[in-house]
């Protein structure tokens, strides 16, 4: 069963926090987008394919896929450069990538690819941020960072959730399965609502998606939970409650309560509890997607979707498996056994799988996904077979919900290592995801001290539109 958390409420009372984690979690519920920001918004719609997407779903495959074995591979490069993977022709004609990605290949006329991504940062944690908010770390190469201060931008999942409140069974912005940290298990800024506060966190929905069989997760109560200790349960907040607005600031409990109300209105209705079973897909349908983690919780998230959820954001899965010298795509050492046997095989089926899925159900033109990371790797191998970290140049891969397939948008130098020409800027990444989603980058939020700020400082890539 899935669990639902919050990235930070805090209680002074850590038993009232445990007890009401037990009864579904917290919901994010709060501020109305006001009619100031919509109307800035609906002025923005003359721009190419403004508001397309009624939804989107980002995947966010962390640790940073190698360009060269990916969408940009250097055929011509030296061995040491263009490792042993050679590039495949896709359904577009004078379009190639790696020969790791053959589904990928086979749905490529309704892709875009952006070849000259830059972060300029080679860490995790802080080219992470920029790439998950679109506003640089500071300071920038800072490994292990933690949220918080002066890195407490939304990112962009919060700030669609921030933008979309109101009385909704499902929240606007998921994060699934996980939250992504490092080894040390310190976790990455730029993934809740920073600034924004608590009740603009995006939902995390925790599940382990590892068994082949898995059958999925469901918004349901506990078998040895009958409704009638649930009402028990929810008398019992209720009166929790009570003792909060004693002790907290004026509107806090509120926004509290209506995260209860929201996390039991989860447990006890049919459509959320739909929303996140599996076991209403055909097994033709979870082959397709294939019965990995991965491409279970991609099909999850286009489930969540068609229930109505703005943005989905699936986070490769970092099962307690993985080996601390190379988990998951932090390919350091090894990178070309674990590129085809362990990392590309379920990324490409399940990314291919989505596009067509979508296709064929009429819901591309509506639905924008990403494929993207949080930087590349090196053009050159280092002395362990591997490939280490990279900012300035990687790629990233767009569909749907007003992008142009079968496009290239800029390209890296003939070594992988540089941007040659189109430089996107992460700012550009949220700017265009802001704008297909129906939101005018200029839209206004506030800080805790009242400043206002635009969503993104970017600029929309028109090229791809």
């Amino acid at each position: 069963m899935f669990r639902i958390e919050s990235a930070g409420s805090r209680l002074c009372d850590r038993v009232v926090r445990r007890e009401v984690l037990r009864v579904g979690g917290l919901a994010c519920c709060g501020l109305t987008l006001g009619q100031q920001r919509l109307s800035t918004a609906v002025a923005a719609g003359t721009s190419a394919a403004f508001g397309r997407a009624k939804s989107c779903i980002v995947l966010f495959l962390m640790g940073g896929p190698p360009q060269h074995s990916t969408w940009d591979p250097k055929p011509s490069a030296i061995a040491e450069i263009r490792g042993p993977f050679n590039p495949i022709q896709t359904v577009v004609p004078g379009i190639q990538i790696g020969e790791l990605l053959p589904h990928s290949a086979q749905v490529m006329d309704r892709v875009a690819l952006l070849r000259a991504v830059s972060t300029g940062d080679n860490a995790h944690s802080s080219s992470g941020y920029a790439m998950l908010t679109g506003v640089p770390h500071v300071p920038p190469n800072a490994e292990n960072a933690n949220p918080g201060a002066p890195n407490d931008w939304p990112s962009m999942a919060g700030l669609v959730q921030h933008l979309h409140q109101g009385r909704q069974l499902l929240p606007a912005s998921i994060r699934l399965p996980h939250h992504i940290f490092n080894t040390d298990q310190s976790t990455w800024p730029g993934q809740d609502a920073g600034f924004l506060g608590r009740h603009s966190d995006p939902w995390l929905f925790r599940c382990e998606p590892t068994a082949r069989d898995w059958k999925g997760a469901s918004f349901a109560v506990n078998a040895d939970v009958p409704l009638a200790r649930l009402d028990t349960r929810r008398t019992l907040l209720e009166q929790l409650e009570e003792q909060l607005r004693a002790g907290e600031r004026a509107g806090r409990a509120g926004n509290y309560s209506s995260r209860q109300q929201q996390a039991l209105d989860l447990l006890t209705d049919a459509r959320a509890r739909s929303a996140a079973d599996l076991t209403g897909e055909s097994d033709a349908a979870r082959d397709r997607y294939g019965r990995t983690p991965f491409g279970n919780t991609v099909l999850l998230a286009r489930r969540f979707v068609q229930a109505g959820v703005r943005l989905v954001q699936v986070n490769w899965y970092r099962g307690p498996d993985e080996p601390s010298e190379n988990p998951c795509w932090d390919s350091h050492t090894d990178e070309p056994n674990r590129l085809k046997n362990v990392l590309c095989p379920p990324a490409d089926q399940a990314f291919a799988a989505l596009v067509s899925d979508l296709d064929e159900q009429g819901l591309l033109d509506e639905t924008l996904v990403l494929c993207l990371a949080e930087f590349g790797r090196t053009p050159r191998f280092n002395p362990r077979a591997g490939r280490d970290h990279w900012g300035p140049v990687f790629s990233i891969a767009a569909a749907g919900g007003g992008v142009q397939g079968g496009r290239v948008h800029g390209a890296s130098d003939r070594d992988g290592g540089q941007p040659a020409e189109g430089l996107v800027r992460p700012a550009d990444v949220t700017a265009t995801l802001f704008h297909l989603l129906g939101l005018d980058p200029a839209t206004e939020v506030h800080d805790t001290l009242g400043r206002p700020f635009p969503i993104s400082r970017g600029r929309v890539i028109d090229e791809i539109l």
